[in-house]
């Protein structure tokens, strides 16, 4: 067995000082060769040392530019951040034609997470034309298809899997937000199969949320909540949440951004992005394919652009993206020095000179004032939506486990509390910006949409374009929760659905009440 061969063995058992043995041996018989330093960088990268990883990888790409190499670097790459060379990275390897599924899924995997969901779709093709057993190869093009409104396929690729593996939970998941269900088509009674023999608490979590979905889509209301209660009670005790974590950190915010007159400096003058923020699952998605439908915009998708600019200059000592510490230190941060990394970060996610896009990361209401100081020709749009619908569309959606702007959303009083915060901040950013962000209110665009698509462009200093009243028509990606809702014409369905569930939802209606927010 070659030395090759033996640490890609040593590897695959996890036998990391094994495979660096064969790999060093690499190294040394052919210093000139990339495939020991490219090994050298995988071990390093399984054992979870990305940062060390990286420049054993380059050093492999330095010395002879190879598709598996490459699609690795941009793996790498995204791991740590840097979006626009993981790009120029994955195009590089996709352009060597690679021949194996591997690099080709990796490939697809980065463009995903770029944002690039079309770009996706021929590698994860390739990637399952090349091993089509794979299950995980077939999920990632099944959900690239979903992004991209081949539903047909994605649900054909969905039930593949599931015929495989009738437990695979978060397939489960996908094919049960997929699209809407109904009284003589849902997959109820094999999803309660599936949860009867789930052992695992992410699979059971993922399962729960699946029939609370389609319990709720085919008029059981008592059975979804019941659903959702289970699982959001589960998950909160495991994420160990309290409330009081998110409470400081708007606290910190209030804080620093009590003085209107303590800006730095100047802001960078040009860039003109529109961002569309609000609470979650409230109509930012629904408002972002609006504005991208127009001719002269574009989406750039939820970016972390801003607060990956706010966290890199104040350069705190926590992991966190967002604490009171980088708070803190955020406020003290020249507004042109993070117009400028925001751009030069968001610049990666939008065709070359671009200046007008769509940046709709909902939690970016936390970061309203750097945004008006730092980038003052940039419009921002706030959704707000009545409060009870908003506490409980956060409370039946299953948001990414790994972030933490979300995990007030399993219990519904936490929720509400979290509302009650984003409000007082939304008044503070009025006071502080005085029109500088518009608040639109998504039952009054459901209820008229004409009339609040055209103050919406108005504010965003677009011309009218009859193309916005067609979003449902607009052929982009999406990968939110929202997918299938925006791909139909505007409609009220959505609106005052927590009266559904009016009596479980009863203490969070009074303590709303008690504190002035109206719910009438």
């Amino acid at each position: 067995m070659s030395f090759e061969a033996r640490a890609r063995t040593a590897l695959g058992r996890h036998d990391y000082q094994a495979a660096a043995e064969a790999a060093q041996v690499l190294t040394r018989q052919a210093p000139e060769s990339p495939t020991g330093w490219f090994l050298l960088g995988m071990i390093e990268a399984a054992a979870g040392r990305v940062a060390r990883a990286l420049p054993l990888v380059e050093a492999a790409v330095a010395r002879g530019p190879q598709a598996e190499h490459l699609a690795q670097y941009a793996r790498l790459l995204i791991l740590l951040r840097r979006d626009g060379d993981a790009a120029d990275a994955a195009r590089r390897a996709m352009a060597l034609e690679p021949s194996d599924a591997l690099s080709l899924d990796t490939i697809g995997c980065v463009e995903a997470r770029l944002g690039n969901h079309a770009a996706s779709l021929a590698p994860f093709t390739a990637a399952v034309a090349l091993e089509p057993n794979n299950l995980d190869f077939r999920y990632n093009l099944a959900a690239a298809s979903g992004f991209t409104g081949r539903i047909a396929d994605a649900r054909a690729h969905y039930e593949a899997i599931l015929a495989r593996d009738p437990g695979n939970a978060r397939t489960h998941y996908a094919l049960s937000i997929l699209s809407k269900q109904t009284p003589a088509d849902n997959h109820v009674s094999r999803l309660e199969t599936a949860l009867a023999a789930a052992a695992e608490p992410g699979d059971r979590l993922r399962l729960h949320y699946a029939l609370a979905k389609e319990q709720e889509d085919i008029g059981n209301a008592a059975a979804a909540f019941d659903h959702l209660a289970t699982a959001n009670g589960a998950r909160k005790a495991e994420l160990g949440y309290n409330f009081s974590t998110d409470a400081a950190i708007f606290d910190a915010i209030e804080a620093a951004f009590a003085d209107p007159a303590a800006a730095p400096g100047p802001g960078l003058d040009g860039p003109a992005p529109i961002f569309v923020i609000g609470m979650p699952r409230t109509g930012t998605t629904l408002v972002d394919r609006i504005l991208s439908s127009h001719p002269a915009m574009v989406s750039a998708g939820e970016l972390q652009a801003m607060p990956l600019a706010v966290k890199q200059l104040a350069d705190t000592r926590s992991r966190l993206i967002i604490d009171p510490e980088t708070v803190a230190a955020g406020q003290l941060l020249d507004p042109h020095a993070i117009g400028a990394a925001y751009m030069a970060r968001a610049a990666h996610h939008v065709p070359p000179g671009t200046t007008r896009f769509v940046d709709k990361l909902p939690a970016n209401f936390l970061y309203a004032g750097h945004i008006a100081r730092a980038l003052p020709q940039a419009t921002i749009v706030c959704l707000r939506r009545h409060p009870m619908d908003t506490v409980w569309s956060n409370f039946k959606n299953l948001f990414a486990s790994t972030s933490a702007y979300y995990f007030y959303a399993n219990e519904l009083m936490d929720t509400a509390r979290y509302y009650a915060r984003f409000d007082a901040l939304m008044a503070l950013w009025r006071r502080q910006f005085p029109g500088r962000i518009l608040e639109l209110d998504y039952e009054a665009l459901v209820a008229d949409q004409e009339a609040q698509t055209r103050r919406l462009l108005a504010h965003c200093r677009l011309d009218w374009s009859d193309a916005c009243l067609s979003f449902h028509e607009n052929t982009a990606a999406v990968a939110t929760p929202s997918a299938a809702q925006v791909r139909r014409p505007m409609n009220a369905d959505a609106v005052a659905r927590w009266k559904t569930h009016a009596q479980a939802l009863e203490p969070v209606r009074a303590w709303f009440d008690a504190h002035g927010i109206r719910t009438d």
